[in-house]
């Protein structure tokens, strides 16, 4: 098994790509984008963090809208000190890592103390990932897949890792599959696409704001608990009827409870909003045996999806994400047992709009334009990732899903976004 893997990473699916690219010659745009399309939707990618820089979606006013955030020219990415891990792969290990520790096999790890003040290891460590530039090995029309090797000791982590991220668009749709194999020693790995959300492209006369926007996590039922830094306790709440933290009875507005005093801290110390990961989760013995506890609000949603709609998880969406104004609507569907939803709490009015997105003069010429800028609230990220932290919570059993060596299979994740217009499908 373990040379069968090794051939793939290294002979079969480089083979492939320089096949695929000697087919079909990558062009690069301009500003440094490679671009890709389908019937009703386009995409521009980027090397650098194997990034999304802009996705283009027909709205219910005939209007073509750039719906995620980005910079115009591919070379912002690196050099701009405003990049918030912007649409790109965190890794090797995305979300939190708590104290920036973990043990596998009796051997204690510390990796890359790059968050809450050196309190813990986010996205990877500060040479995550997302960070990185990724190399093309294949382009086509309605494709393109990026690569990565990882060296062993890395921002702390075992082993070297190679991975390969492909991205696809079809028909009002976009699919990613990334696959990670840990090629030297047992790893943690768990990646996610961290794109930033506007489903109006900043471009709703009334709002630049995504408050408006509906989300619905249908299997949303429970969550774990977070400290004050979003680090999970390993305790595991419900998520109430009709409470803040209820996004699976029915679609809600993001901005709908923001107005109570129990939002106060959902996403963390003196925080407003949400930062949670909305757990896929298979009903394990060790969870569901034990109490849901009384304790306060954590930013980690628990999803009871149960394990025949976990292998049939292309039939039904685990988020939709939809706006009024545009009617762009977004469904994702994914393999993976969490999402991680974050309402651009932190955004401060710095990260400039893209020249596709926003307006140059005020919507209606009336008054001085809206600030070409993201303000807080602005967008929405959707991360469908396993749960986490995982890695240091024994008692969930996410070793399977997070743990991967030379002599096991490797990391895979699967993802469909589907786009219709006020949920009508085209």
């Amino acid at each position: 098994m373990t040379n069968l893997w090794k051939l793939a990473t290294f002979i079969l699916l480089p083979l492939l790509a320089a096949r695929v690219v000697g087919n079909n010659t990558p062009t690069v745009r301009p500003d440094g984008k490679y671009e890709i399309c389908s019937e009703g939707i386009r995409g521009y990618f980027i090397p650098y963090g194997a990034s999304i820089s802009n996705l283009f979606i027909q709205d219910i006013h005939g209007e073509e809208r750039d719906i995620v955030l980005g910079f115009d020219n591919a070379t912002t990415y690196s050099s701009s000190r405003l990049h918030p891990h912007l649409n790109g792969v965190p890794g090797r290990y995305a979300n939190r890592i708590k104290n920036g520790t973990f043990e596998i096999d009796g051997v204690t790890y510390h990796t890359d103390l790059n968050d809450n003040g050196g309190l813990d290891t986010l996205h990877g460590g500060k040479n995550g990932w997302d960070y990185r530039n990724w190399t093309v090995v294949a382009h086509t029309s309605d494709s393109i897949t990026f690569s990565l090797a990882d060296e062993d000791g890395e921002m702390g982590f075992p082993g070297q890792v190679v991975s390969y991220v492909t991205y696809t668009l079809t028909p009002y749709q976009w699919h990613i599959r990334m696959t990670a194999f840990a090629t030297t020693k047992k790893t943690p790995i768990m990646l996610s696409s961290h794109t930033y959300w506007n489903l109006d492209g900043f471009q709703n006369p009334a709002t630049p704001l995504a408050l408006d926007h509906t989300l619905h996590l249908p299997y949303a039922g429970f969550r774990p608990d977070v400290d004050n830094i979003l680090i999970p306790t390993g305790d595991i709440l419900s998520n109430k009827k009709y409470s803040v933290n209820d996004w699976w009875t029915a679609p809600k507005a993001i901005g709908a409870n923001f107005s109570a005093a129990e939002l106060g801290g959902n996403c963390g110390w003196n925080c407003t909003g949400y930062d949670v990961s909305d757990y896929l989760v298979l009903l394990v013995p060790s969870l569901s045996s034990n109490p849901i506890h009384a304790i306060p609000h954590m930013n980690c949603y628990i999803f009871n999806r149960n394990h025949a709609e976990s292998l049939n998880w292309d039939a039904a969406p685990v988020a939709t994400l939809a706006s009024p104004w545009s009617g762009i609507q977004v469904d994702i569907y994914t393999e993976q047992e969490a999402v991680q939803i974050y309402t651009c709490n932190n955004m401060n009015g710095t990260l400039p709009l893209k020249s596709t997105q926003g307006f140059f003069t005020s919507p209606d010429d009336s008054s001085p334009g809206r600030p070409r800028t993201t303000p807080k609230y602005g967008c929405v990220v959707i991360e469908v990732e396993d749960w986490i932290d995982g890695i240091n919570h024994p008692e969930w059993g996410r070793q399977d899903r997070q743990v991967f060596g030379p002599g096991t299979a490797p990391y895979v994740l699967e993802a469909r976004y589907e786009f219709s217009v006020r949920g009508e499908k085209r």
